[in-house]
């Protein structure tokens, strides 16, 4: 079985490099190289063929046709002259097989049979412009000798010997003529399937071509709405509190206050500074994330010990509010994260969740192991977030807002959380009732 797979694989290849290779030459021409091999080959057969049944013009003119036909194949194929090879094929098929019906017996021979043989193979290689001309020459040839033959029988002799030879030849044609057909069809059905897959991969090609230009295009939008958010923050929600920074200083130099108005201009000033830097530190954060790219370094974290720090800053911040910050922290928890972002995600979103609840509220984190994750929830009873907003929270089309001791925010915090939380393999969410609070919730996975 695998000798023979190998000799089918040998003849392919050999066939290919007979016929031409589909990235140089095109499907008719190819299909032409086919029908002058298949030709070639069909009429050294008759040769034998005609000279054994007493046939001995008959087999020169096959041979004088195979002589032609490999002349025409070798001038298409190795000398890349394919334009007028295939109008010289036509004409020359049609005055051999004219010949031929006049030295092989007329219409008591096979001629009618390879005549109508020959306008099949000039259609499948002719230009279709040419196709009604050859058509037309080929009817008008066979009626023309019919009407010799009718007329003028003396014109086209017997040209058998005896009764078993004309049979013999008639079958002998009709052998050759199923073969070229049959070898014709489907060499062109091959090649048409080839082409068809061509054209198939083509399209998916042009299709992903475009859905990479799509995509990209996606990506340019979305650093264009990130150039222009970044734009919008600095000339304006950093502007202004530096704006205000400088206000408080040249009315601190200018005027001479006393030590009360002294200490509401300074906490004024601290409250506005602390805002800021807030806002340029989670802008630096983003930007070195959009432009540069997210390291992550991934370890097994005991989840306690790396918010302890975090979560007793973000408590002396409540405490300023009046806000009771609680946390229930199961210390033997251990997640897989990257402790920098993780501690990032928690201080924006227990920062937020102190934001939005007024003086006298309350924070609690709470941790419970879900699966295969660590489900980590941060629960306030704040102002909620509008039905209207929930949407596009975690994007940048989500507007900052002010909390409820007036804390300007940036609108970042959110879409870096979401970020950093994707990039270690977590997921984020929330839960929200306007004028009843809101439930923020990480999923970090667990080894």
């Amino acid at each position: 079985m695998s000798t023979l797979t190998n000799f089918r694989d040998k003849i392919s290849l050999l066939w290919l490099k007979l016929t031409g290779e589909p990235t140089v030459f095109p499907l008719e021409f190819r299909i032409f190289h086919a029908i002058c091999l298949i030709l070639i080959i069909s009429l050294t057969y008759n040769i034998p063929v005609n000279l054994f049944i007493g046939l001995p013009v008959a087999a020169f003119l096959s041979l004088v046709a195979a002589v032609t036909f490999f002349f025409i194949y070798f001038r298409s194929r190795y000398r890349g002259k394919m334009n007028g090879s295939i109008f010289v094929c036509a004409i020359i098929c049609n005055i051999l097989f004219l010949v031929n019906y006049f030295y092989n017996s007329g219409i008591n021979g096979p001629n009618d049979i390879i005549f109508a043989l020959a306008l099949f193979l000039i259609i499948f290689i002719s230009p279709p412009k040419q196709h009604s001309l050859w058509a037309i020459v080929n009817i008008t040839l066979l009626l023309a000798m019919h009407g010799i033959e009718y007329f003028y029988p003396q014109t086209v002799p017997d040209a058998y010997k005896s009764r078993p030879a004309r049979f013999f030849d008639v079958t002998s044609a009709y052998l050759f003529t199923a073969f070229t057909m049959y070898y014709t069809i489907k060499i062109i059905r091959k090649n048409y399937d080839y082409e068809r897959r061509q054209v198939e991969e083509k399209r998916r090609d042009i299709k992903r071509q475009n859905q990479h230009i799509l995509t990209q295009n996606e990506q340019l939008e979305h650093l264009n709405s990130e150039k222009n958010k970044l734009m919008s923050i600095i000339a304006h929600d950093l502007r202004g509190p530096l704006s205000n920074i400088q206000n408080y200083l040249e009315l601190v130099s200018e005027f001479g206050l006393d030590k009360e108005e002294r200490q509401v201009v300074e906490g004024d000033l601290l409250k506005v500074t602390q805002s800021t830097l807030n806002m340029l530190s989670k802008l630096l954060i983003w930007s070195k994330s959009q432009m540069d790219g997210v390291t992550v370094k991934l370890n097994d974290v005991n989840l306690s010990e790396t918010l302890k720090n975090t979560l007793e800053m973000e408590r002396i911040l409540a405490l300023k509010k009046n806000i009771t910050l609680t946390h229930n922290i199961d210390p033997v928890i251990n997640v897989l994260a990257d402790s920098d972002m993780l501690q990032l995600v928690m201080r924006n979103l227990v920062s937020n969740a102190i934001k939005f609840t007024p003086k006298g509220g309350k924070v609690d984190i709470t941790t419970e192991m879900v699966m295969h994750e660590c489900k980590i929830s941060i629960i306030d009873n704040g102002e909620g977030i509008p039905l209207d907003q929930q949407g596009n929270i975690f994007s940048l089309k989500a507007r900052s807002t002010f909390g409820t001791d007036n804390e300007k925010g940036v609108g970042l915090g959110l879409p870096l959380c979401k970020e950093f939380t994707g990039h270690q393999g977590g997921r984020i969410g929330f839960e929200s009732i306007q004028g009843q609070g809101s439930i923020f919730f990480i999923f970090m996975p667990i080894r």
